[in-house]
């Protein structure tokens, strides 16, 4: 099994194109193989993107573990902040960069492993995580976003209760003001604002 935060470079490229409709607007996106959710827009990012504050983001927004671009290009799409979308995964990054260019938004798609890239603070990182990576890694992510935010930054997540939303938010605890803003057929959208 490839996981889509791996480049398995003998993964077979099958692009297929979705028409999805996102905050009462119709985007056109590219998925592929070895990339997350190539069936379209999973119902995890669907609710993160939808209860977000979008009409109160603006400044500068991180995509963190972007896929084929979803968040970052619908957030761009609908507000004035300048996004950086990143991820590990070099397909998921030619497939951002394709959607953006297709969906006729202007962000900023770069490698990273993590923060190893980022070089600047947000005031917003979103993110549906990794869950896959493991524990240690996804906490890595979770807690790092710290050294990333601007004074009253705020990561949100999306995370099901099934892969342990509750002591995720839990543990985010011990170093942001956490809330859980919405609960949706087991999925939980956290907000953690830096204190």
């Amino acid at each position: 099994m490839s996981h889509y935060f791996e480049n398995d470079k003998n993964l077979k490229s099958q692009w297929q194109e979705h028409k999805i409709n996102i905050l009462n607007k119709s985007y056109t996106f590219i998925t592929d193989h070895g990339v997350f959710s190539k069936q379209g827009l999973d119902f995890g990012t669907r609710t993160l993107i939808e209860t977000i504050p979008i009409n109160k983001i603006s400044g500068d927004v991180l995509d963190l573990g972007c896929g084929y671009g979803p968040i970052g290009i619908t957030v761009k799409d609908n507000t004035n902040s300048n996004v950086d979308m990143i991820d590990i995964n070099l397909r998921s990054l030619h497939l951002a960069r394709m959607n953006a260019s297709k969906n006729n938004v202007s962000v900023n798609v770069f490698e990273s492993n993590g923060y190893s890239n980022v070089l600047k603070k947000y005031d917003y990182i979103i993110t549906n995580p990794p869950i896959r990576v493991g524990k240690k890694i996804l906490y890595d992510l979770l807690f790092g976003a710290k050294e990333h935010l601007k004074e009253n930054g705020e990561l949100w997540l999306v995370i099901n209760k099934n892969q342990g939303a509750k002591s995720v938010a839990k543990d985010l605890e011990k170093e942001y003001n956490v809330e859980i803003v919405k609960k949706n057929k087991g999925f939980y959208i956290i907000m953690a604002k830096v204190r």
